[in-house]
């Protein structure tokens, strides 16, 4: 659902827009880690922002602890093929512009920012 509603948002735009793929992704694995670190039944927000350099989502959950590292870190490069977790963050880390989270009056929000694809010639 959270894929679609991304999809969606960056389709109904006319200017150029960031990569939907790639948002998309990107969202799947911020609700995911949501989903898994958040009390069953609890919400989960979703905040996209069309921006004129790209876009930014959020993804607010009710748990206030840090997501983990969103810092570039020197073992991106080769992560553990045999380890189940931590891959979501990897991703993040590499393709967005930015990222980061903050805390919230009810948990937390996690964020990326994609810059805008180039105009096509």
């Amino acid at each position: 659902l959270a894929r679609a509603l991304v999809r969606t948002a960056l389709a109904d735009i006319e200017a150029p827009s960031a990569d939907s793929e790639t948002a998309e992704l990107l969202t799947a694995e911020l609700v995911a880690n949501a989903v898994e670190h958040t009390a069953a039944g609890a919400p989960i927000e979703l905040v996209v922002e069309l921006l004129a350099s790209g876009c930014q989502v959020e993804v607010h959950d009710g748990d206030p602890r840090s997501p983990g590292d969103l810092a570039a870190r020197a073992d991106d490069v080769h992560p553990d093929p045999w380890q189940e977790h931590g891959r979501g963050l990897l991703l993040i880390r590499t393709l967005s512009s930015a990222c980061g989270h903050r805390r919230t009056e009810h948990g937390k929000a996690v964020w990326f920012t994609l810059a805008a694809r180039p105009a096509p010639v």
